[in-house]
């Protein structure tokens, strides 16, 4: 089991300031899953994908990424152990065009993604490259924000509601992403509120709520966890 895990989360706590948010959270990602982090507003869900590249105030307790133990790590050093983040903000350089955006990003491992394969990926892409981050849409912030961490290299990317207020088309284009860079071995933590658009991209499942883990489930068990889904996400 060990050579399989790529991430292993025990008894994590994360706090802003005098805040306790996450209240002993404890998980497990293998090596090219796909896991979502399901939950209410406020449960803890992108509080949990921040303090794993330790982008809280304090954290204690273990969170070995690929075998490294990164409780104590700066975060420029987590980065370094193959890790992208597409916060929710997007964090586009408005100021930059679409593809100097894409070119920003340092390399934190080997591996990244090119520009022409980027463009194969994101079509809109290439045909706005020369626009300015500000004139790109909501749709192609998002996917410009997925694809500058596909050109750092990371093998492990921390997706944080990437579907949320996009039209279906655009959905659907970042849905297909994700299944293909499942296929190229990447392991993926998806935290979302549109349960239609992460049910069938997860190999597994996490509920959290008041900042711990207080269900956690394979795709092969989410039709028999309906009714706690119900409960638990109003769902």
């Amino acid at each position: 089991m060990a050579s399989t895990e790529y991430l292993r989360i025990s008894d994590l706590h994360a706090f802003y300031g005098e805040s306790h948010i996450l209240h002993g959270v404890d998980l497990t990602v293998n090596r090219g899953e796909v896991v979502t982090l399901l939950g209410r507003n406020g449960a803890g869900r992108t509080t949990t994908l921040k303090a794993i590249l330790g982008l809280v105030g304090r954290r204690t307790g273990s969170i070995m990424i690929d075998g490294v133990e990164a409780i104590n790590l700066p975060p420029h050093r987590i980065a370094r152990l193959g890790i992208g983040f597409c916060p929710e903000e997007r964090g586009i350089f408005a100021s930059l065009t679409c593809e100097e955006n894409l070119l920003l990003p340092p390399e934190v491992a080997s591996g990244g993604m090119g520009l022409d394969e980027i463009y194969s990926i994101f079509p809109n892409l290439h045909e706005r490259r020369a626009s300015p981050g500000t004139r790109l849409s909501g749709g192609e912030q998002q996917m410009l924000a997925v694809a500058r961490i596909l050109r750092s290299g990371a093998r492990l990317l921390l997706l944080d509601e990437i579907s949320e207020g996009l039209a279906p088309v655009i959905v659907q284009v970042l849905a297909r992403t994700i299944r293909m860079l499942r296929e190229k071995g990447l392991t993926i933590i998806m935290v979302e509120q549109n349960f239609r658009f992460a049910a069938p991209l997860a190999d597994r499942f996490y509920v959290m709520e008041h900042g711990r883990i207080v269900q956690g489930f394979t795709a092969a068990e989410l039709e028999a966890k309906t009714g706690m889904l119900h409960e638990y996400l109003g769902i």
